[in-house]
């Protein structure tokens, strides 16, 4: 999966390189590189890779509940003042 998703990135990014540096008569085909770049970022990579990295995780742990206020507010207090 590491694979796959970098190499859609790289794909990606040098389809939007490749875009730029067309000369400017063949314009409409750069904005096509430059757009198939930038949805192959933000709508194969991307997604891709949130998959992969929370896959396993509790999401109760990044959410902003009661519970976890009440443990922020708790740990503040543990501190020492003189820092």
């Amino acid at each position: 999966m590491k694979y796959i998703i970098s190499l859609i990135v790289l794909a990606s990014i040098g389809a939007i390189i490749y875009g730029f540096s067309i000369q400017e008569e063949e314009l409409s085909l750069a904005r096509k590189y430059i757009g198939f770049g930038t949805a192959g970022l933000f709508l194969l990579a991307m997604p891709l890779f949130l998959y992969k990295e929370s896959k396993g995780k509790k999401m109760k742990d990044y959410m902003l509940t009661e519970e976890n206020i009440r443990k922020m507010r708790g740990e503040e207090h543990k501190k020492p003042e003189n820092q």
